[in-house]
């Protein structure tokens, strides 16, 4: 019962997509200016909104247990940010915007990781799927950590990649997320996940 007045609220809040015109639409991005009607009825426009790819966030550590990191620069916020090896999903060559799976997305984060530091890692822990930007986006972050990382080959960046793979304690990692040094809030939100399912696994 509760859960049907649970839904029933929600339909008195919902929005209505009437219109919607593709502006860029490519292997990267669906960015879209939609209209959409209210539940009084009223039309709101333009709403800007958009769909890229699923991906993968890693928190990975090494035998030792330091936390493999990337140094990269980031576009939108115009600076080199300190964050955990992350990527796209794939399937079969070809970018996932919609529908992954934990298994597909599992795939992609062993990719990524021995892409953009050369380690790999047989224990994996899956931590939760999060919307990347529920206001402007529909794609998701699929959060893991991976353990005891050993290093098993050389980098093997993408063509658009330029990254340097450091070496941080769980204390420096603490360190410049309050520091704002660590800026990627999905990245922020695997690490606080990984440490909250740390603490009760049994060591």
């Amino acid at each position: 019962m509760a859960e049907e007045k649970d839904r029933a609220c929600d339909r008195e809040l919902a929005w209505e997509e009437v219109r919607t015109e593709h502006l860029v639409r490519d292997r990267w991005i669906d960015l879209r200016r939609s209209a959409f009607r209210y539940p009084d009825g009223k039309i709101w426009e333009p709403y800007y909104n958009y769909t890229r790819r699923d991906y993968a966030i890693v928190v990975a550590s090494d035998e030792a247990g330091n936390y493999l990191c990337v140094r990269q620069f980031r576009q939108g916020i115009r600076k080199v940010t300190t964050e955990f090896p992350a990527g796209g999903l794939e399937r079969e060559g070809v970018p996932v915007f919609s529908g992954s799976t934990a298994e597909e997305a599992l795939t992609a984060a062993k990719r990524e990781l021995r892409e953009e530091t050369g380690y790999v890692s047989d224990q994996w822990t899956y931590l939760m799927r999060v919307p990347a930007c529920a206001s402007l986006s529909d794609n998701y972050a699929f959060l893991f950590a991976a353990e005891n990382c050993r290093k098993c080959a050389e980098q093997q960046l993408d063509e658009m990649e330029l990254l340097r793979v450091e070496k941080h304690t769980a204390a420096e990692i603490d360190g410049m997320i309050r520091r704002e040094e660590f800026p990627q809030t999905d990245h922020i939100l695997a690490w606080l996940l990984w440490k909250e399912h740390y603490k009760k696994e049994p060591r």
